[in-house]
């Protein structure tokens, strides 16, 4: 959870670039990029000062955030781990890759683990079918894989 008072700076800034934008057009989408640039995830204080301040609704805002796959509403892990789910990858047992990433981490897709060091993002192609199956770990591609290297892998981002 935010606490405002802990992140005035980070309001602050989030206001002066609202200030600067003032009067234009189509103005929710840029605020709510630089707000999860500035906060790293758009938490529904954060949400709600956006709404605030630019004259509409909060669940206006939300449903933005909720839409966009770009928008984060639970803070992100330090590590993030993105498994593809595309075809090639999936013929080849992604869908294990997933399970035991799941199994090992001890989350559920979507999710962030409790010590806050890997979010779990299934994903659609990674563009690496050649490699499949394949998963991300922050801008480390990992293919060829199977579901015996998971440990070994993650050990390296412990």
């Amino acid at each position: 959870m935010v606490n405002a008072a802990l992140d005035k700076e980070k309001f602050d800034e989030l206001q002066k670039y609202i200030d600067e934008l003032q009067g234009q057009k189509g103005m929710l989408m840029p605020v709510m990029q630089k707000a999860q640039e500035i906060f790293g995830y758009l938490p529904i204080e954060v949400q709600n000062f956006i709404a605030e301040n630019l004259g509409i609704s909060l669940s206006e805002v939300f449903g933005v955030a909720t839409f966009y796959a770009q928008f984060a509403i639970e803070p992100k892990g330090k590590h993030l781990v993105g498994v593809c789910l595309g075809t090639a990858c999936y013929v080849k047992n992604s869908e294990g890759i997933l399970s035991r990433l799941c199994d090992e981490l001890n989350v559920k897709p979507g999710t962030t683990t409790k010590d806050g060091k890997f979010t779990l993002e299934p994903t659609r192609c990674l563009g690496c079918c050649s490699l499949a199956p394949v998963m991300m770990i922050d801008d480390q591609v990992f293919g060829r894989l199977t579901v015996d290297k998971v440990p070994e892998i993650l050990k390296k981002f412990n």
